[in-house]
């Protein structure tokens, strides 16, 4: 059964990666909305759909992506516990990184919007998509630490199998205590209160 982590554990991570909507921001991204207008099918990523159309019909539907996403950072708050969890990690001199699906020029405009401080940001131009751990590793390696003492925390399947096939440990942040995606987890916390670190 998933456990929240314990202080032990806590205490032995060496870097924290986060998703950013729907785990530090709540940026009210509609995706029903999205995947109709793009008349994605279900069970297909967003980001897969775009990359499997012709290149006349991608670039349209990259700009349909890119203005709600734009719309969500305008109106994007922090999530109960999000910032407290930045502060306790910055008191403990832990690195942290953003590891999100969004455009570049949103993450940038949400983290200058909201003053969320991180030492990396990685966003969809930089690394294949998650669930593809490429982005991971290439922060642990920027790090120079190794992946099995980072912990990635998000609030979807993607984040949990990226986080899986990097070796990293796997915080599921569910805050609606759906369990949707417990199972797939190394950890689980329904408020990032759970994921304040111990001073060493």
């Amino acid at each position: 059964m998933m456990k929240r982590p314990d202080p032990n554990a806590l205490s032995s991570i060496q870097g924290v990666i986060f998703d950013l909507d729907g785990t530090l921001v709540d940026s009210r991204l509609d995706f029903t909305a999205i995947r109709s207008e793009l008349t994605c099918p279900e069970g297909v990523g967003v980001l897969e759909f775009i990359q499997s159309l012709p290149d006349h019909q991608r670039r349209a539907a990259e700009q349909i992506v890119l203005d709600h996403e734009r719309r969500g950072a305008e109106r994007a708050e922090w999530m109960p516990g999000a910032r407290e969890c930045l502060q306790s990690c910055e008191r403990r001199n832990l690195p942290t990184a953003i590891l999100t699906r969004n455009a570049r020029e949103v993450a940038d405009l949400t983290l200058s919007r909201l003053g969320i401080r991180v030492d990396m940001l990685l966003a969809r131009e930089d690394c294949p998509p998650k669930p593809a751990p490429d982005g991971l590793l290439h922060i642990a390696n920027a790090w120079g630490l190794p992946p099995a003492n980072l912990v990635y925390v998000g609030d979807y399947i993607y984040d949990l199998q990226a986080a899986r096939r990097a070796e990293m440990i796997s915080c599921y942040y569910d805050p609606q205590n759906s369990h949707r995606f417990t199972e797939q987890a190394d950890w689980r916390v329904e408020h990032l209160a759970q994921l304040v670190f111990p001073s060493s």
